[in-house]
């Protein structure tokens, strides 16, 4: 528990290092996140999240997005909101996380989440509004500017 309280705390600072002023997290909220019910093919884990720092920043600034607008988080917090919703704060994230990447210079993992988050949710993901294509695509383009030129 003191362990994920802490890793809590780095990835809200981490956050606040790229300029980004998140809602805080609690334990329980990232539990209940992590492990509650889902619509998608996401197999991110419990596991996976606390050892990388970049999944840390993204899962942060998931439940972050959905607590400023009024989302309680639980476990059904995914599955009881509108899949925009959730797409938009997954799109929030990922710029995020892509900004941390870049902002710690390890273009690497930058690349390798362009590269995941495109297969998985641009090119393959059923769920995702046609509406909110444009702004994922605009997301993986800048991003993969940015990454040339560094």
């Amino acid at each position: 528990m003191a362990e994920i309280e802490a890793k809590l705390r780095e990835a809200k600072s981490a956050l606040k290092e790229i300029g980004c002023n998140a809602e805080s997290v609690t334990v329980k909220e990232f539990y209940e996140y992590l492990t509650g019910e889902i619509f998608s093919d996401d197999k991110t884990s419990l596991r996976d999240v606390p050892d990388n720092e970049f999944l840390m920043v993204h899962e942060f600034s998931e439940i972050s997005e959905l607590k400023k607008i009024g989302k309680t988080i639980d476990k059904r917090v995914i599955v009881d909101s509108p899949e925009t919703v959730v797409y938009e704060a997954h799109f929030s994230a990922m710029e995020l996380e892509l900004k941390y990447a870049i902002f710690k210079r390890d273009n690497s993992r930058a690349k390798l989440r362009l590269k995941q988050d495109k297969e998985s949710v641009l090119d393959n993901d059923p769920n995702l509004p046609e509406t909110l294509r444009p702004r994922g695509e605009e997301i993986f383009a800048g991003s993969r500017a940015i990454l040339k030129h560094n």
